[in-house]
């Protein structure tokens, strides 16, 4: 079917003209590039006939909660059953609420204008606080949905780069936890702050890199029993199609965790051509902290959020949801779905599928209809993910024994 056609497939010759286009540079005794792929898949139109192919575990239903919302990102719900959703390309917030709790989001008015890049959110002890590539601002949510005025908490987040999506959120410990993205594929960063995990106070101060070596995590989130915090790390691009992995890390304040100079179990990086200062990779790599688990390359992990509300059947209390917002580097194709990662006594033990279907295959050729971005739970106990390509937001409840 021509809906289903292969994307741009590009051979050694190609791969070498775009890394040189994309200004990589490679070590002189560096085995060859990897011979990875461009493969886009074919990009669908929202369609309520495609909706009846997606697929979730027996006893759970998706539905659509709401559409035509344009770029929607990340989201947090306020107790009253409001669901902000940030709009990176539009640059504001949105605001959705079902009033006559018909399964569907009826009254969606923007809140918050004028804030390019706006990524990150979360509500916080009756604040919304958001941030762009720049800056983290707060305002008091009002009891009718709106927003008070915003006080700037930080103004100076480092350049952004590659990695303009900043995540944001309180930990149990009260501090607010900032993701700063690489601002490359693989680089020596100037700035000690990117490729990091930030920690400050709750106005900002007292700034400090919690943990570092982590070229693009969005996604993270505190275990609801241990209080650990995890996160899902992108592995490098142009490595080949099953490397680097993407890392499920337990970050622990002050540990790195190997980019750009190592991945996966303390893997050498053969293709970055310089090395961490007065030393070898290989001394560094023994340094960092390898992933607890990891899973297939290029899939682009983006939400991650703990189930800790009790609508769910009780075994998936603990476990993580994490959206995987799919490849464009790889053959075949990875990602498009959303994964739950099971725990066991606090400890991650297997990544399975849960949400799928964005994808079609058929004769090696490659389609999808969507592409998760955002995570978050409703205070009823429902999950809501995001596609920021068709601007849906779907809703995933438990319907009963299957």
């Amino acid at each position: 079917m021509a809906h289903r056609r292969v994307g741009r497939l590009l051979g050694i010759a190609s791969i070498a003209l775009m890394l040189s286009i994309q200004g990589h540079v490679f070590a002189e005794n560096a085995p060859p590039p990897p011979n990875g792929e461009i493969v886009e898949p074919t990009k669908l139109p929202f369609d309520p006939a495609l909706v009846q192919q997606l697929r979730v575990p027996a006893g759970f239903w998706i539905d659509v909660w709401a559409k035509d919302v344009g770029n929607a990102r990340m989201m947090t719900m306020a107790p009253n059953g409001i669901l902000y959703v940030t709009r990176r390309e539009q640059g504001d917030i949105l605001a959705l609420e079902d009033t006559d709790q018909n399964g569907q989001a009826d009254r969606i008015w923007t809140v918050a204008s004028n804030l390019p890049l706006a990524h990150g959110l979360t509500i916080h002890e009756g604040w919304l606080y958001v941030a762009t590539d720049k800056i983290v601002q707060r305002a008091a949510l009002r009891d009718d949905g709106s927003l008070g005025e915003w006080t700037m908490l930080i103004d100076d987040l480092p350049d952004a780069g590659q990695h303009p999506n900043r995540t944001l959120a309180v930990g149990p410990d009260g501090k607010l936890y900032i993701t700063i993205g690489s601002t490359c594929n693989a680089c020596d960063e100037p700035n000690p702050e990117s490729a990091t995990i930030l920690v400050a106070e709750l106005d900002g101060s007292n700034r400090q890199i919690y943990a570092s070596g982590l070229r693009n995590t969005i996604g993270f989130d505190w275990h609801p029993g241990s209080q650990h915090l995890w996160s899902f790390d992108h592995g490098s691009d142009w490595r080949g199609n099953d490397q680097p992995p993407e890392e499920l890390n337990l970050l622990q304040q002050g540990a790195n965790y190997g980019w750009p100079w190592c991945f996966a179990n303390q893997q050498i990086d053969p293709y970055i051509p310089n090395a961490p200062k007065d030393q070898s990779k290989a001394e560094f790599c023994a340094k960092t902290q390898a992933p607890i688990l990891t899973y297939t390359a290029h899939s682009a992990p983006i939400g991650m959020a703990f189930y800790d509300q009790s609508q769910f059947p009780a075994e998936y209390h603990g476990d993580a949801f994490v959206a995987m917002r799919g490849s464009w580097n790889r053959n075949p194709p990875s990602g498009y779905k959303v994964v739950r990662v099971r725990f066991q006594n606090g400890w991650p033990v297997a990544v399975d599928d849960f949400l799928t279907g964005f994808l079609f295959e058929q004769n090696g050729q490659y389609a999808q209809f969507g592409r998760v971005a955002g995570i978050t739970l409703a205070p009823y106990g429902s999950l809501f993910v995001s596609d920021d390509m068709n601007g849906v937001i779907y809703r995933i409840s438990w319907a009963g024994t299957p």
